[in-house]
């Protein structure tokens, strides 16, 4: 399947099928679970911490990203961090050279495993993206990946919730985990 194929048939399921967004990534169609409250509500809580600590940055939902060198990809993190004006003018499918930090947080599906913690942190890197977050609620771990370097992330730092985990360079903040252990099932 083409990129351009792709982008048709995901315009397409937007139309006609609620509850399911797509993705491709390493050439393969994924479906990607919608998500529920819990997960809403963590990323409201991660908009709510760089609204304080780095106002000059957003993090915006559902961004699609063109993840081109990792296999003509497209992703859409639950949240990327990047300059409030970033994506203004751009379509569905954003250029990722802005992007500071991608932010995942798993969902309760099968493809979790492979989508979030194997797929999304090799195309993440290979595009340059500096931080990709992982918010585990399976694990109940927050997992940082950094340090990008051709296709993998050269800095994997795992905590448990309730941990406080810094946020390399260029995102720059210490996280306070402790919350998130209010959102897991």
């Amino acid at each position: 399947m083409t990129t351009e194929e792709f982008e048709e048939l995901a315009r397409a399921a937007d139309r006609i099928a609620e509850g399911v967004r797509l993705e491709f990534i390493n050439g393969q169609l994924g479906a990607k679970a919608m998500p529920d409250g819990d997960h809403a509500r963590i990323i409201q809580w991660l908009i709510r911490i760089f609204v304080i600590t780095r106002p000059e940055l957003f993090l915006t939902p559902e961004q699609g990203l063109r993840v081109e060198r990792y296999r003509k990809g497209r992703a859409r993190p639950d949240g990327a961090l990047a300059g409030a004006d970033s994506f203004v003018g751009q379509g569905e499918w954003a250029d990722p050279a802005p992007v500071l930090m991608v932010v995942e947080v798993t969902s309760d599906d099968q493809d979790t495993e492979r989508r979030d913690r194997q797929e999304k942190p090799r195309a993440y890197a290979a595009t340059g993206i500096p931080v990709y977050l992982l918010i585990d609620r399976d694990s109940c771990e927050v997992t940082v990946h950094s340090a990008p370097n051709d296709a993998r992330y050269r800095h994997i730092l795992t905590v448990p919730f309730g941990a406080t985990v810094p946020l390399p360079t260029p995102v720059g903040i210490e996280l306070d985990t402790t919350p998130l252990m209010d959102w897991v099932r």
